[in-house]
């Protein structure tokens, strides 16, 4: 038995058998193949070779007929390395020798040629690795056209070890069934935890190494709340896990119970506890977990889930018609696309930026790139005629983002009505408050907008200089810092002087250890995955609002995260009751 600890990021137990997932080359899984199919294997590359290459050849005559010879060479030069038979001989050998699938064979033979390539002195033949890859991913392409393996084909239950994996790779495995993930890269508050979270996987990030611990069929535990990753369990850890994952079952069931009580602290104090829904599983899930409406909708998983095509009108307006009847009688926020930074910005927008989380993302790609903005916004504003819609606009920095965005949909308006499209002009405006500019001039926004939305992770990873998915500074990521507990209260206070509301929907919202502490800080509504929302509600209603005041203020007067956590360790420790995995 080995023991393994990583960074619990999605709450639950899974138990199962590992699948080892290579995602540095799109989504390669290594399929053993039977003695008597290692021919039709091998034919198999032969087809999508000479497609690939076909397809290679036609592009380098387009190229030069358009372009002129000199751009057309970059692609003879792809067309050669299809043709070498070094290269193609290779993969013909792995297939054959390892008794592998030619997807996996293409990716490892691939590996070695970028580690050569890599090791070359001169610059202008080591960025030649880019043709590399640049091939790669067209004949890996052609392959998955025939007779691609599915995770599916795999019984019983699984659990995928995998360097990272992109959400796009996460939802497409979470509908597969899959029980659990452990990833080497990933952090709390990237997409695919938020995802995993929405499919109720349990994952576990940050576990060095594990791809090459774990092999495929090894039984493997995952407890996504303490970080454990357990290979080769024993008899009596495999039986010992199995009771808590029935226990975790047990305790949901009783929070449950709480739908239809009033989310209030014991003084009478109401807060609004909001559903974050990334898929249209969650639409239905939040009702049930009793959330006082849709307090986000991140539609850039609909792009994601579209991916490579982008949605059509229709597709936009029958998932956000969906949203806003769901949370009927209470609003449903709807976040326009942020796209961009590290999702999808290359794949959807055709984007490629050396530095992307501080590049055209948000807001600024949405007016960069009109076409895919008004779509959106077409389905949006005819969406708003089955509820109450609040529009969300995205990494907003300064005050006339939010004009522009206020001319280009009023075009949009005039549009639908010159066409006769049914659709309703009233709905609340509103912006992320997750940049240190927004937040410093909050005050200042909160004149032109309806309300305000306070993403913490990207605001912590700004306020901090502190990339969120970097295992190497996972420790600055500091929710209580003191920096951070300040721009929540001057946000709150400003938006309080203006008379408009603010929500906080980061993962800051899903913690109900600081939920007291959100409390006493002033805010009001707060928007989170929809299972903690029992465990948040109960947390609440056990604290009465004097308390979670006095609270937060001792709080703002302590100068280092460490003593802010004490402090509100005591508290809790001192007026609540347990609760498990109250994340």
């Amino acid at each position: 038995m080995q023991t393994l600890k990583g960074r619990g990021v999605a709450d639950g137990i899974a138990i199962g058998r590992a699948v080892s997932l290579q995602t540095r080359i799109g989504e390669i899984y290594r399929f053993p193949i039977a003695e008597g199919d290692v021919g039709a294997e091998v034919e198999r590359f032969g087809e999508a070779l000479r497609i690939t290459c076909e397809e290679v050849g036609n592009l380098t005559r387009q190229v030069g007929d358009d372009l002129g010879e000199e751009l057309a060479g970059i692609f003879e030069a792809h067309l050669l390395l299809l043709q070498d038979a070094s290269f193609t001989g290779r993969v013909v050998d792995v297939i054959e020798s390892e008794k592998v699938n030619a997807e996996y064979a293409v990716h490892e033979v691939v590996e070695e040629l970028e580690e050569r390539f890599a090791r070359i002195d001169n610059e202008y033949l080591r960025e030649r690795n880019e043709d590399v890859r640049d091939v790669s991913r067209r004949l890996l392409r052609t392959l998955s056209g025939f007779a691609a393996h599915e995770l599916s084909e795999i019984e019983g239950d699984v659990v995928v070890v995998a360097d990272d994996l992109t959400p796009s790779e996460a939802v497409h495995l979470g509908r597969q069934g899959v029980r659990g993930f452990v990833l080497e890269g990933g952090g709390r508050t990237s997409h695919t935890t938020i995802i995993a979270r929405s499919l109720n996987v349990p994952l576990v990030a940050g576990v060095e190494g594990i791809t090459r611990l774990a092999t495929d069929e090894d039984p493997v535990i995952v407890e996504g709340s303490s970080g454990t990753v357990v290979l080769h369990p024993t008899p009596d850890v495999l039986a010992d896990y199995t009771t808590r994952r029935s226990t975790l079952a047990d305790r949901e069931a009783e929070l449950l119970a709480t739908c239809d009580l009033a989310a209030c602290t014991s003084d009478g104090v109401s807060v609004s506890l909001l559903a974050n829904v990334d898929l249209p599983e969650e639409i239905e899930e939040s009702v049930r977990f009793g959330a006082a409406g849709v307090g986000l909708y991140r539609s850039e998983f609909l792009y994601i889930e579209k991916s490579p095509e982008m949605p059509s009108e229709e597709e936009h307006l029958d998932i956000y018609r969906r949203i806003v009847e769901a949370a009927a009688p209470y609003p449903a926020v709807i976040r326009t696309y942020d796209l961009g930074g590290r999702k999808l910005a290359r794949e959807v927008m055709h984007i490629e930026e050396e530095n992307p989380v501080l590049g055209l993302r948000g807001i600024r790609l949405t007016l960069a790139r009109p076409e895919a903005f008004r779509t959106q916004l077409r389905g949006l504003f005819r969406a708003a005629l089955h509820g109450d819609l609040w529009v969300l606009l995205p990494m907003i920095t300064t005050l006339d983002e939010v004009g522009q965005y206020r001319d280009f949909a009023a075009g949009v308006m005039d549009e639908l009505a010159a066409e006769g499209v049914p659709f309703n002009r009233d709905y609340k405006l509103g912006v992320m408050i997750e940049v240190p500019s927004a937040a410093l001039t909050a005050d200042l926004l909160a004149r032109h907008v309806d309300f305000f939305a306070i993403g913490t992770n990207d605001l912590i990873q700004y306020a901090m200089a502190v990339d969120r998915n970097n295992e190497h500074v996972a420790d600055l990521y500091q929710p209580l810092h003191p920096a951070v507990l300040r721009m929540l209260r001057s946000v709150v206070e400003a938006a309080a002087r203006q008379g408009i509301d603010v929500e906080i929907c980061g993962e800051m919202a899903s913690d109900a250890r600081l939920a007291p502490l959100l409390v006493g800080l002033g805010l009001r509504r707060l928007s989170m995955s929809p299972r903690v929302i029992p465990a948040v509600k109960t947390r609440i209603r056990e604290l009465d609002s004097h308390q979670l005041s006095d609270l937060a203020r001792r709080c703002l007067d302590l100068e280092t995260t460490g003593a802010i956590e004490r402090e509100l360790d005591a508290f809790l420790a001192e007026r609540c009751q347990p609760q498990e995995a109250a994340r």
